[in-house]
């Protein structure tokens, strides 16, 4: 019996993903459009990168990039924003040059869409910062992805305000 739940579970994931994959990621009515994103391309690995390697004392300095362990997206989307893509550059810069240094993509959305298709969302959103990372040169073997759909909100309530720091991948060292 347990092995036919998960049997389920897991083909409600993979359904689930197949529909995500095919949804259009275009803005809904009322919805603004927030301009270019990246869905996957990188650009020159050394762009946004700073003179010499970052160390673990980063992750606690508000001055420094690797500070900012929160990535943001828009609804309906696993496209990174480029304003975080410098952000995300110093990430992999770091993972790169500390042996030490893991990392776990913990996807997040808001509460809209069907429990399933937000943690496929959630995955997507973690496989989309994974596979940025891989492509500026982290190791692929320190990076780990989850999903929790909806299930972690950082903000409760049911506005914009609050469904926008919902949608989200956190960098989990």
């Amino acid at each position: 019996m347990r092995l036919n739940k998960t049997l389920g579970t897991t083909l409600i994931a993979l359904a689930a993903t197949l529909l995500l994959s095919a949804c259009p990621n275009q803005p809904t009515k009322g919805q603004e459009a927030t301009g270019a994103t990246v869905g996957g391309a990188s650009s020159h690995p050394d762009r946004g990168r700073r003179q010499g390697k970052y160390t673990a004392a980063d992750l606690n300095n508000p001055a420094s990039p690797l500070y900012q362990r929160t990535i943001y997206f828009d609804y309906d989307s696993s496209d990174i924003r480029p304003r975080f893509l410098d952000t995300l550059r110093a990430h992999a810069s770091y993972l790169s040059s500390d042996p030490a240094a893991q990392v776990t993509l913990d996807g997040h959305t808001d509460e809209r869409g069907t429990r399933e298709y937000n943690l496929a969302l959630g995955y997507h959103r973690a496989g989309a910062v994974r596979d940025f990372l891989r492509a500026e040169g982290a190791p692929p073997g320190r990076l780990r992805t989850m999903s929790y759909g909806e299930e972690q909100p950082a903000e409760l309530g049911h506005t914009e305000t609050a469904w926008s720091r919902n949608r989200r991948v956190e960098l989990v060292y």
